[in-house]
């Protein structure tokens, strides 16, 4: 059985003192692949050299809503030479998310808000212009606010394909996503004693366009509650899927793995030079000095 965790962000401090210990128990529990998600230009940076000493490990380049602020004001150019790295197999992750916007803090008002709605559109659009340019997937985070995202990405439907990550419903969202041909990916919210609604619509899903993930260090999945997630536990995204579905964990691991190489456009073999070393090409990210 091999599972790919589509998403997690092996950067984050959380991993530094034994991320080769947690990708060997990610390789023990059968997960083949692990795509990380990078969520600013300087993180991108890090998201490739992991990419580069891990073979297992992929990357996906992109700018974070909730990073829009402090974001140069156009990220395409820095973005387009991160992903001419050969382990970067998508654009991401991108997105809008309004939970936390200023006027939910002391002080903010409501012009705020909207100063950061029109910085986080921008920066979402810029990215899936990217996307459809160079014919990589975008992996997409949305957050109370799926009108105004959905609305953004209706104009590329045909044109651009892409992922839901982290989906957590309702079914009209759902809905909408498939008919732009995207896909949805379950994290370990899935396994949670209350997301019966969210295990039932996963089970009415077309098998061919869900894939599973950890959203690692967040999410942690039942009976991990509360502890720091890591990508050896996309298993039980997984498990908790097939029991929706009632269906054997091996069919889920075969569907969504296809589905992820089929989304992302690679075997996760590793990509390497003759050498055996992947490389990244010298690139300047704005704001670095």
């Amino acid at each position: 059985m091999t599972l790919v965790d589509t998403h997690a962000h092996l950067t984050d401090p959380r991993f530094r003192d034994d991320l080769d210990a947690v990708l060997e128990r990610a390789a023990v529990a059968g997960v083949g692949a692990v795509i990380s998600l990078a969520t600013t230009l300087e993180d991108c940076e890090a998201t490739l050299k992991l990419a580069e000493r891990f073979p297992q490990v992929y990357a996906a380049v992109g700018v974070h809503p909730n990073h829009a602020a402090e974001a140069p004001a156009d990220v395409t150019g820095a973005l387009a030479e991160f992903a001419r790295h050969p382990k970067v197999v998508a654009i991401g992750e991108a997105g809008m998310d309004y939970h936390y916007l200023p006027g939910k803090r002391a002080g903010g008002t409501e012009a705020d808000d909207a100063a950061g709605k029109a910085r986080q559109r921008e920066l979402f659009v810029q990215q899936l212009e990217l996307a459809t340019k160079l014919g990589k997937p975008v992996v997409i985070h949305e957050r109370e606010c799926a009108e105004d995202l959905l609305e953004l990405l209706t104009p590329y439907r045909g044109r651009l394909r892409g992922v839901f990550h982290c989906f957590g419903g309702p079914p009209e969202v759902a809905r909408r996503v498939l008919d732009l041909g995207f896909h949805v990916s379950f994290t370990g919210m899935l396994t949670f004693k209350r997301a019966a609604a969210l295990r039932e619509l996963a089970a009415q899903l077309p098998p061919d366009r869900v894939m599973v993930e950890t959203d690692s260090p967040y999410m942690a999945p039942e009976p991990h509650r509360g502890k720091r997630c890591e990508p050896a536990w996309v298993v039980e995204s997984a498990r908790a899927l097939a029991a929706a579905r009632g269906v054997a964990l091996e069919v889920v691991a075969q569907e969504t793995t296809e589905n992820a190489r089929r989304l992302f456009g690679t075997r996760f073999d590793s990509a390497a030079d003759d050498d055996g070393l992947t490389r990244m090409p010298a690139i300047s990210v704005p704001g670095n000095g």
